[in-house]
């Protein structure tokens, strides 16, 4: 048995999480996607917000299924020029401003130009504020100090920079000797690679589906939306894949596949859990069952819109979610491995 190839979807996720794609500005990313499925001669569309449907036919054309991961991200919006010349930000997406403090970024404007900047407080230079280190991070003291000679509102706007225009974060990925994969935005593109890296194995060794599967990429997660329309009315199982949170409390670890049982929107549904865990203890799948208190998904969006679907969520464990975040090829592995497992499953009969 071939499972997907990891040193490929380790490629792809590189090459993913170095295009900026904070939520509302995903149109290059989903054109990389796009693209890849082409050449696998994949049939794909896009939906009206943006999102990309890839779909490959199965024996059973009347029940379908459905996998989502999200490939947008954090990010954040010009919210004012300040006298000074310096960018005052509003956020997109659940973080806290004290995990982007010191982050390069890139401002993009409306017009396609691109300039670079950091993210620092406005009073951090210890030799001229003495409280520095207590001062709130927060909107207010936080700000972008763009790579321009620029000291005035006239400057910037001369720029063409303005208010509404995108920021993104760099990823700064490294891949480790150890098998660590460093890099903000793991959340959800090590899904969306090991998603593109699952088609290009079932199209590539011919396999079989046992229904009609459709892969939804989509690009309003962060902000709650993503997954909750274009679900074929044939679909049976929803499947999200997208990060598992590890903190206090948490089982999810960096080497195995994260079950969800239950987030904050309710618990997942229960018959599907049991199906992806006897699939794992099968098939000697390191997995981890979990709840994560403070998370939503595509699938959970989902089923607040009315869908009438069977769903559940899974992904590779991701430490630091929504700041410096990492993970393991093992965890890339063990999920990637569920998927194969689950795509070439039965429908669940209810």
């Amino acid at each position: 048995m071939a499972y997907p190839n990891t040193e490929e979807t380790i490629t792809l996720l590189t090459d993913l999480v170095s295009i900026p794609s904070p939520s509302g500005n995903t149109h290059e990313v989903i054109s990389f996607v796009e693209k890849f499925l082409a050449e696998l001669e994949i049939k794909t569309s896009r939906n009206h917000k943006g999102g990309l449907i890839a779909t490959i036919e199965g024996k059973d054309t009347t029940k379908h299924r459905m996998l989502t991961a999200h490939v947008d991200t954090l990010g954040a919006m010009v919210k004012e020029i300040k006298p000074s010349g310096r960018l005052r930000m509003d956020l997109i997406g659940g973080f806290k401003y004290n995990s982007i403090e010191g982050e390069y970024c890139q401002i993009e404007t409306s017009s396609g130009k691109k300039y670079s900047g950091t993210i620092l407080m406005h009073q951090t230079s210890v030799h001229v504020y003495k409280d520095a280190g207590k001062k709130e991070r927060n909107q207010e003291n936080m700000e972008i100090r763009i790579d321009e000679k620029v000291h005035s509102v006239e400057e910037v706007r001369a720029l063409g920079i303005q208010v509404g225009d995108f920021v993104s974060f760099a990823p700064r990925v490294e891949v480790t000797p150890s098998g660590y994969i460093k890099s903000r935005h793991l959340d959800d593109k090590a899904s969306v690679a090991i998603l593109l890296q699952l088609m290009k194995q079932i199209k590539v060794e011919n396999i079989n589906l046992p229904c009609t599967t459709h892969f939804l990429i989509s690009n309003n997660e962060e902000i709650g939306y993503g997954g909750n329309s274009n679900i074929p009315p044939e679909t049976v199982e929803y499947l999200a894949v997208d990060m598992g949170a590890m903190g206090d409390g948490q089982s999810t670890d960096e080497y195995t596949v994260s079950i969800c049982a239950k987030d904050a929107s309710g618990p997942y549904h229960y018959g599907l859990r049991k199906k992806l865990i006897r699939l794992a203890e099968e098939n000697k799948i390191d997995y981890k069952l979990d709840i994560y208190p403070y998370y939503g998904s595509d699938a959970s969006a989902a089923i607040r819109s009315g869908a009438d679907i069977i769903h559940g969520l899974i992904g590779p464990g991701i430490d630091s979610s929504h700041a410096f975040e990492r993970t393991h090829r093992s965890s890339i592995e063990n999920t990637a491995k569920l998927l194969y497992h689950y795509i070439q499953s039965d429908l669940m009969v209810i």
